[in-house]
């Protein structure tokens, strides 16, 4: 296990390498910089105060010098500033990378806790009525916009019926738990709808194809009870391909909400970095994007790491011939 784990930190950190370069490459080479920005939005800025800016902020060096002196710097722990506003980076990061953390969690739990019965319920009554409609409701799920479910969501719990707050992450001057729960309620609940119908389909699926294997019929014939059989035999095979698609999922959420984020007006790691790649905030959108590139690797490690847990076959000591 100690050798897969250094290899596993081994390969991370060249592909956290590789990244930093493809994604500092590809924000160099867009048209404009910081500079021209400011230059825009302050007339009475000259030509040769915008030059004397890009020295300042080495804008002026070529872009391989620039990504030198970025990588050092980084290595170093340090991150570099937001020029967008003003602060470092790392302190404009960790009340986002929190915000995002934890709803993409709890609607991942969600989603999977919801998805699990009901694609289980679904495959060992195939083609049932009950697994009719569950794919019916799934299809439906799955063709909903996430922008148009959180625009009802919006109009039924916040102007309608006026339960919930219609965006933010907390109410002006409120730091209780109680309020920025009520905030969290509609973003989770899009999100957790907008997963599960595919989540409910991959259960599905995988619980049929080993409900249909020979060592359930084996132990039918020996007189295993139905749920010690679901339970015991035939769910934690059938996890092993959730987990991998709930593996890279992570990643996926943790930069591509978005549109969630943006209809709530939450603040998280997707809008931020969104933001940061329009006004061409280097340090910003790039560090941003390393940590969806962290989340993505690390929930790939813990889908590894799970497989052998549900799969005493699998196994990653080096096995000796």
């Amino acid at each position: 296990m100690g050798r897969f784990v250094t290899s596993r930190l081994i390969q991370a950190a060249l592909v956290l390498a590789a990244m930093s370069f493809a994604v500092y490459g590809l924000i160099g080479l867009m048209p404009g910089d910081p500079i021209d920005i400011m230059v825009a939005g302050n007339p009475q800025l000259t030509s040769e105060d915008a030059a004397r800016l890009r020295a300042v902020y080495g804008l002026d060096q070529p872009l391989l010098e620039r990504y030198a002196a970025w990588l050092g710097a980084a290595l170093s722990g340090d991150l570099g500033y937001s020029r967008v506003h003003g602060v470092p980076v790392i302190e404009l990061l960790i009340p986002r990378l929190g915000n995002t953390l934890l709803l993409i969690g709890t609607s991942l739990v969600l989603s999977i806790a919801i998805a699990l019965p009901i694609g289980i319920l679904a495959a060992v009554r195939p083609y049932s009525r009950i697994d009719n409609a569950v794919n019916l409701l799934c299809f439906a799920g799955i063709s909903v916009p996430p922008f148009w479910l959180a625009l009802l969501l919006i109009m039924l719990f916040s102007v309608a019926l006026g339960w919930l707050p219609a965006g933010g992450v907390s109410s002006a001057g409120s730091e209780s738990l109680i309020d920025r729960a009520r905030h969290l309620v509609l973003p989770v609940l899009t999100l957790t709808l907008a997963s599960v119908a595919g989540y409910t389909r991959y259960i599905r699926a995988a619980m049929l194809e080993q409900l249909r294997q020979d060592y359930v019929r084996t132990a039918r014939a020996k007189g295993v009870a139905r749920r010690p059989l679901l339970w015991r035999h035939a769910l934690p095979n059938a996890l092993i391909p959730l987990i991998t698609v709930a593996g890279l999922d992570l990643g996926a959420l943790f930069s591509g909400a978005l549109i969630t984020e943006t209809m709530f007006g939450y603040l998280g790691m997707g809008k931020l970095i969104y933001d940061s790649i329009l006004g061409n905030d280097y340090n910003l959108a790039l560090v941003g994007l390393l940590f969806a590139t962290i989340t993505t690797l690390s929930g790939n490690f813990l889908a590894d790491t799970a497989y052998s847990a549900l799969d005493p076959r699998i196994s990653y000591r080096r096995q000796r011939l």
